[in-house]
Protein backbone atom coordinates (compact mmCIF):
# COMPACT_ATOMS: atom_id res chain seq x y z
CA UNK A 1 0.00 0.00 0.00
CA UNK A 2 2.62 2.51 1.12
CA UNK A 3 5.05 1.78 -1.68
CA UNK A 4 2.46 2.17 -4.42
CA UNK A 5 1.12 5.36 -2.90
CA UNK A 6 4.63 6.77 -2.71
CA UNK A 7 5.17 5.92 -6.38
CA UNK A 8 2.02 7.81 -7.37
CA UNK A 9 3.17 10.80 -5.35
CA UNK A 10 6.64 10.65 -6.88
CA UNK A 11 5.38 10.51 -10.47
CA UNK A 12 3.14 13.52 -9.92
CA UNK A 13 5.56 15.70 -7.96
CA UNK A 14 6.18 18.24 -10.73
CA UNK A 15 2.48 18.58 -11.51
CA UNK A 16 1.59 18.83 -7.85
CA UNK A 17 4.02 21.63 -7.11
CA UNK A 18 2.98 23.40 -10.29
CA UNK A 19 -0.68 23.54 -9.23
CA UNK A 20 0.34 24.58 -5.72
CA UNK A 21 2.51 27.44 -6.98
CA UNK A 22 -0.08 28.55 -9.54
CA UNK A 23 -2.86 28.43 -6.96
CA UNK A 24 -0.90 30.43 -4.41
CA UNK A 25 0.26 33.04 -6.94
CA UNK A 26 -3.28 33.45 -8.25
CA UNK A 27 -4.50 34.26 -4.75
CA UNK A 28 -1.66 36.68 -4.12
CA UNK A 29 -2.26 38.44 -7.44
CA UNK A 30 -5.92 39.06 -6.56
CA UNK A 31 -5.23 40.70 -3.19
CA UNK A 32 -6.79 44.08 -2.45
CA UNK A 33 -5.90 46.12 0.64
CA UNK A 34 -8.75 45.80 3.11
CA UNK A 35 -8.82 49.55 3.67
CA UNK A 36 -9.47 50.07 -0.05
CA UNK A 37 -12.23 47.47 -0.11
CA UNK A 38 -13.89 49.15 2.87
CA UNK A 39 -13.68 52.56 1.15
CA UNK A 40 -15.04 51.24 -2.15
CA UNK A 41 -18.68 52.43 -2.64
CA UNK A 42 -19.43 49.10 -4.37
CA UNK A 43 -18.66 47.14 -1.20
CA UNK A 44 -21.82 45.89 0.48
CA UNK A 45 -22.56 47.12 4.03
CA UNK A 46 -22.38 43.53 5.31
CA UNK A 47 -18.91 42.92 3.85
CA UNK A 48 -17.71 46.35 4.98
CA UNK A 49 -18.74 45.62 8.58
CA UNK A 50 -17.01 42.23 8.59
CA UNK A 51 -13.82 43.73 7.18
CA UNK A 52 -13.87 46.48 9.81
CA UNK A 53 -14.09 43.75 12.46
CA UNK A 54 -11.11 42.00 10.90
CA UNK A 55 -9.03 45.21 11.00
CA UNK A 56 -9.78 45.52 14.72
CA UNK A 57 -9.05 41.82 15.32
CA UNK A 58 -5.74 42.09 13.48
CA UNK A 59 -4.65 45.04 15.61
CA UNK A 60 -5.75 43.21 18.76
CA UNK A 61 -3.69 40.17 17.73
CA UNK A 62 -0.56 42.32 17.64
CA UNK A 63 -1.20 44.57 20.63
CA UNK A 64 -2.73 42.07 23.07
CA UNK A 65 -1.69 38.60 21.89
CA UNK A 66 1.88 39.36 20.77
CA UNK A 67 1.24 37.73 17.40
CA UNK A 68 3.19 38.68 14.25
CA UNK A 69 2.91 42.30 13.12
CA UNK A 70 3.12 41.77 9.38
CA UNK A 71 0.93 42.25 6.31
CA UNK A 72 -0.98 38.98 6.71
CA UNK A 73 -4.76 39.48 6.77
CA UNK A 74 -4.48 43.15 5.79
CA UNK A 75 -5.66 42.36 2.26
CA UNK A 76 -8.77 40.60 0.93
CA UNK A 77 -9.52 38.12 -1.85
CA UNK A 78 -12.90 36.88 -3.00
CA UNK A 79 -12.20 33.43 -4.46
CA UNK A 80 -15.81 33.06 -5.62
CA UNK A 81 -15.90 29.54 -4.18
CA UNK A 82 -16.61 27.94 -0.82
CA UNK A 83 -13.15 26.54 -0.06
CA UNK A 84 -9.62 27.69 -0.70
CA UNK A 85 -8.09 24.20 -0.91
CA UNK A 86 -9.17 20.58 -0.74
CA UNK A 87 -7.05 18.20 1.36
CA UNK A 88 -6.73 14.54 0.48
CA UNK A 89 -6.34 12.05 3.35
CA UNK A 90 -5.61 8.36 2.83
CA UNK A 91 -5.10 5.23 4.93
CA UNK A 92 -4.85 1.49 4.24
CA UNK A 93 -7.92 -0.72 4.64
CA UNK A 94 -6.77 -2.26 7.91
CA UNK A 95 -4.69 0.52 9.44
CA UNK A 96 -5.24 3.94 10.96
CA UNK A 97 -1.69 5.02 10.14
CA UNK A 98 -2.18 7.59 7.38
CA UNK A 99 -0.13 8.00 4.25
CA UNK A 100 2.22 10.98 4.55
CA UNK A 101 3.76 13.46 2.14
CA UNK A 102 6.83 15.55 2.84
CA UNK A 103 7.37 19.15 1.79
CA UNK A 104 10.36 21.51 2.02
CA UNK A 105 8.68 23.94 4.46
CA UNK A 106 5.92 22.09 6.30
CA UNK A 107 7.81 18.81 6.72
CA UNK A 108 5.84 15.56 6.61
CA UNK A 109 2.08 15.80 6.96
CA UNK A 110 -0.82 13.37 6.60
CA UNK A 111 -2.59 15.12 3.73
CA UNK A 112 -2.04 16.57 0.29
CA UNK A 113 -3.67 19.88 -0.57
CA UNK A 114 -5.05 21.01 -3.94
CA UNK A 115 -6.43 24.35 -5.10
CA UNK A 116 -8.82 22.48 -7.42
CA UNK A 117 -11.47 20.09 -6.12
CA UNK A 118 -11.27 18.12 -9.37
CA UNK A 119 -7.50 17.69 -8.97
CA UNK A 120 -7.99 16.56 -5.38
CA UNK A 121 -10.59 14.00 -6.42
CA UNK A 122 -8.37 12.69 -9.22
CA UNK A 123 -5.48 12.18 -6.82
CA UNK A 124 -7.83 10.52 -4.31
CA UNK A 125 -9.02 8.18 -7.07
CA UNK A 126 -5.40 7.18 -7.81
CA UNK A 127 -4.80 6.38 -4.16
CA UNK A 128 -8.07 4.44 -3.96
CA UNK A 129 -7.12 2.40 -7.03
CA UNK A 130 -4.09 1.19 -5.05
CA UNK A 131 -6.40 -0.13 -2.34
CA UNK A 132 -6.28 2.82 0.04
CA UNK A 133 -9.29 4.40 1.68
CA UNK A 134 -9.55 8.12 0.93
CA UNK A 135 -11.29 11.25 2.18
CA UNK A 136 -11.36 14.67 0.48
CA UNK A 137 -12.14 17.66 2.74
CA UNK A 138 -12.72 21.28 1.77
CA UNK A 139 -10.62 23.77 3.78
CA UNK A 140 -11.64 27.40 4.25
CA UNK A 141 -8.39 28.80 5.72
CA UNK A 142 -4.69 27.99 5.90
CA UNK A 143 -1.38 29.65 6.63
CA UNK A 144 1.77 29.87 4.50
CA UNK A 145 3.68 30.13 7.80
CA UNK A 146 4.85 33.64 7.05
CA UNK A 147 6.38 32.87 3.64
CA UNK A 148 3.74 35.10 2.06
CA UNK A 149 1.46 37.82 3.39
CA UNK A 150 -1.68 35.70 3.68
CA UNK A 151 -4.84 37.55 2.65
CA UNK A 152 -8.23 37.33 4.29
CA UNK A 153 -10.43 35.10 2.12
CA UNK A 154 -14.17 35.18 1.49
CA UNK A 155 -14.19 31.52 2.60
CA UNK A 156 -13.38 32.71 6.13
CA UNK A 157 -16.16 35.28 6.40
CA UNK A 158 -19.07 32.86 6.75
CA UNK A 159 -18.09 32.32 10.39
CA UNK A 160 -19.45 34.01 13.50
CA UNK A 161 -17.45 36.88 15.01
CA UNK A 162 -15.90 34.62 17.65
CA UNK A 163 -15.09 31.91 15.12
CA UNK A 164 -13.59 34.40 12.66
CA UNK A 165 -11.42 35.92 15.40
CA UNK A 166 -10.37 32.43 16.43
CA UNK A 167 -9.39 31.56 12.86
CA UNK A 168 -7.22 34.67 12.52
CA UNK A 169 -5.52 34.08 15.87
CA UNK A 170 -5.03 30.40 15.04
CA UNK A 171 -3.41 31.04 11.67
CA UNK A 172 -1.21 33.84 13.02
CA UNK A 173 -0.10 31.51 15.82
CA UNK A 174 1.25 29.17 13.15
CA UNK A 175 3.34 32.09 11.89
CA UNK A 176 4.51 32.74 15.46
CA UNK A 177 5.71 29.16 16.02
CA UNK A 178 5.82 26.04 13.87
CA UNK A 179 7.63 22.76 14.55
CA UNK A 180 8.37 21.16 11.22
CA UNK A 181 6.45 17.93 10.68
CA UNK A 182 4.72 17.84 14.09
CA UNK A 183 0.99 18.30 13.48
CA UNK A 184 -0.09 17.50 17.04
CA UNK A 185 2.28 20.10 18.50
CA UNK A 186 1.50 22.80 15.93
CA UNK A 187 -2.27 22.50 15.98
CA UNK A 188 -2.53 22.15 19.75
CA UNK A 189 -0.33 25.22 20.23
CA UNK A 190 -2.32 27.28 17.72
CA UNK A 191 -5.64 26.12 19.19
CA UNK A 192 -4.53 27.17 22.68
CA UNK A 193 -3.64 30.63 21.36
CA UNK A 194 -6.96 30.73 19.52
CA UNK A 195 -9.00 29.93 22.64
CA UNK A 196 -7.17 32.43 24.82
CA UNK A 197 -7.34 35.06 22.10
CA UNK A 198 -11.09 34.68 21.59
CA UNK A 199 -11.68 34.86 25.34
CA UNK A 200 -9.70 38.09 25.60
CA UNK A 201 -11.24 39.57 22.44
CA UNK A 202 -14.82 39.04 23.55
CA UNK A 203 -14.02 40.24 27.07
CA UNK A 204 -12.40 43.40 25.71
CA UNK A 205 -15.47 44.17 23.61
CA UNK A 206 -17.98 43.49 26.38
CA UNK A 207 -19.37 40.38 24.76
CA UNK A 208 -18.46 37.75 27.32
CA UNK A 209 -21.86 36.15 26.70
CA UNK A 210 -20.74 35.11 23.25
CA UNK A 211 -17.86 33.19 24.78
CA UNK A 212 -20.36 30.88 26.46
CA UNK A 213 -21.72 29.97 23.03
CA UNK A 214 -18.19 29.61 21.69
CA UNK A 215 -17.32 27.28 24.57
CA UNK A 216 -20.49 25.26 23.95
CA UNK A 217 -19.45 24.80 20.33
CA UNK A 218 -15.99 23.71 21.47
CA UNK A 219 -17.43 21.30 24.03
CA UNK A 220 -19.54 19.71 21.32
CA UNK A 221 -16.47 19.42 19.13
CA UNK A 222 -14.58 17.71 21.95
CA UNK A 223 -17.48 15.31 22.47
CA UNK A 224 -17.49 14.56 18.75
CA UNK A 225 -13.73 13.94 18.85
CA UNK A 226 -14.09 11.66 21.90
CA UNK A 227 -16.74 9.68 20.02
CA UNK A 228 -14.43 9.24 17.03
CA UNK A 229 -11.42 8.45 19.22
CA UNK A 230 -13.40 5.69 20.92
CA UNK A 231 -14.16 4.16 17.52
CA UNK A 232 -10.51 4.60 16.58
CA UNK A 233 -9.39 2.54 19.60
CA UNK A 234 -11.87 -0.23 18.73
CA UNK A 235 -10.56 -0.28 15.17
CA UNK A 236 -6.94 -0.41 16.34
CA UNK A 237 -7.75 -3.43 18.50
CA UNK A 238 -9.55 -5.10 15.60
CA UNK A 239 -6.76 -4.46 13.10
CA UNK A 240 -4.14 -5.84 15.51
CA UNK A 241 -5.80 -9.27 15.56
CA UNK A 242 -4.79 -12.13 13.28
CA UNK A 243 -8.34 -12.90 12.17
CA UNK A 244 -9.01 -13.27 8.41
CA UNK A 245 -9.57 -10.11 6.38
CA UNK A 246 -13.21 -10.98 5.75
CA UNK A 247 -13.91 -11.03 9.49
CA UNK A 248 -12.01 -7.79 9.95
CA UNK A 249 -14.14 -6.15 7.28
CA UNK A 250 -17.30 -7.27 9.02
CA UNK A 251 -16.07 -6.09 12.41
CA UNK A 252 -14.95 -2.79 10.93
CA UNK A 253 -18.34 -2.19 9.34
CA UNK A 254 -20.04 -2.88 12.67
CA UNK A 255 -17.80 -0.35 14.44
CA UNK A 256 -18.66 2.37 11.92
CA UNK A 257 -22.38 1.59 12.19
CA UNK A 258 -22.10 1.83 15.98
CA UNK A 259 -20.26 5.16 15.64
CA UNK A 260 -23.16 6.62 13.65
CA UNK A 261 -25.66 5.31 16.19
CA UNK A 262 -23.68 6.86 19.04
CA UNK A 263 -23.66 10.17 17.20
CA UNK A 264 -27.44 10.17 16.83
CA UNK A 265 -27.73 9.71 20.59
CA UNK A 266 -25.22 12.50 21.23
CA UNK A 267 -27.09 14.83 18.89
CA UNK A 268 -30.25 14.30 20.92
CA UNK A 269 -28.34 15.47 24.01
CA UNK A 270 -27.39 18.58 22.04
CA UNK A 271 -31.01 19.41 21.43
CA UNK A 272 -30.84 18.62 17.74
CA UNK A 273 -27.62 20.54 16.91
CA UNK A 274 -26.67 19.33 13.42
CA UNK A 275 -23.11 20.62 13.08
CA UNK A 276 -21.62 17.21 12.31
CA UNK A 277 -24.43 15.71 10.25
CA UNK A 278 -22.59 16.26 6.97
CA UNK A 279 -19.53 14.39 8.25
CA UNK A 280 -21.60 11.41 9.37
CA UNK A 281 -23.68 11.42 6.19
CA UNK A 282 -20.65 10.08 4.29
CA UNK A 283 -19.64 6.45 3.92
CA UNK A 284 -17.07 6.54 6.70
CA UNK A 285 -13.68 4.88 6.35
CA UNK A 286 -10.24 4.97 8.00
CA UNK A 287 -9.18 8.09 6.08
CA UNK A 288 -12.05 10.08 7.61
CA UNK A 289 -10.49 9.54 11.03
CA UNK A 290 -7.05 10.89 10.04
CA UNK A 291 -7.69 14.62 10.65
CA UNK A 292 -9.84 14.13 13.74
CA UNK A 293 -8.12 14.72 17.06
CA UNK A 294 -4.74 16.18 16.20
CA UNK A 295 -5.94 19.74 16.84
CA UNK A 296 -6.62 18.99 20.49
CA UNK A 297 -4.22 16.24 21.57
CA UNK A 298 -1.98 18.56 23.58
CA UNK A 299 -4.26 21.54 24.18
CA UNK A 300 -4.58 20.71 27.91
CA UNK A 301 -0.76 20.57 28.11
CA UNK A 302 -0.35 23.96 26.46
CA UNK A 303 -3.10 25.43 28.62
CA UNK A 304 -1.26 24.15 31.69
CA UNK A 305 1.90 25.81 30.37
CA UNK A 306 0.01 29.08 29.88
CA UNK A 307 -1.37 28.85 33.42
CA UNK A 308 2.15 28.19 34.70
CA UNK A 309 3.08 31.59 33.27
CA UNK A 310 -0.07 33.14 34.78
CA UNK A 311 -1.49 33.96 31.37
CA UNK A 312 1.61 35.85 30.20
CA UNK A 313 1.60 35.05 26.48
CA UNK A 314 5.12 36.27 25.79
CA UNK A 315 6.56 33.95 28.46
CA UNK A 316 4.28 31.17 27.19
CA UNK A 317 5.62 31.58 23.65
CA UNK A 318 9.21 31.46 24.88
CA UNK A 319 8.56 28.16 26.69
CA UNK A 320 6.75 26.74 23.66
CA UNK A 321 9.69 27.73 21.46
CA UNK A 322 12.03 25.76 23.72
CA UNK A 323 9.75 22.73 23.35
CA UNK A 324 9.82 23.14 19.57
CA UNK A 325 13.63 22.98 19.64
CA UNK A 326 13.55 19.50 21.18
CA UNK A 327 13.60 16.33 19.11
CA UNK A 328 10.05 15.01 18.49
CA UNK A 329 10.26 12.22 21.05
CA UNK A 330 11.56 14.48 23.82
CA UNK A 331 9.09 17.18 22.82
CA UNK A 332 6.08 14.89 23.15
CA UNK A 333 7.41 13.46 26.39
CA UNK A 334 7.63 17.00 27.80
CA UNK A 335 4.06 17.71 26.67
CA UNK A 336 2.85 14.48 28.28
CA UNK A 337 4.40 15.66 31.55
CA UNK A 338 2.39 18.87 31.28
CA UNK A 339 -0.93 17.09 30.82
CA UNK A 340 -3.21 17.32 33.87
CA UNK A 341 -3.17 14.13 35.89
CA UNK A 342 -6.50 12.23 36.00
Amino acid sequence: MFASASLVAGCSTVGYYSQAIDGQLTILARRQPIDEVIADPATTPELKQKLQHVVAMRRFAVDSLDLPNNASYTSYVDLERSYVVWNVFAAPEFSLTPLQWCYPVAGCVSYRGYFSEDDANRFADKLASDGNEVYVAGISAYSTLGWFHDPLLNTMLTRSEASLAGTLFHELAHQRLYARGDTAFNESFATTVELEGVRQWLQKNGREGQYTGYQTTLERKLQFIALVQDAREKLKTLFATDMPDQQKRKGKEEIYVELKQDYRQLREQWGGYTGYDAWFARDLNNAHLVPIGSYYDYVPAFQALLNRHQGNLKAFYESAEKLAELKPGARHEALEQLLPKP
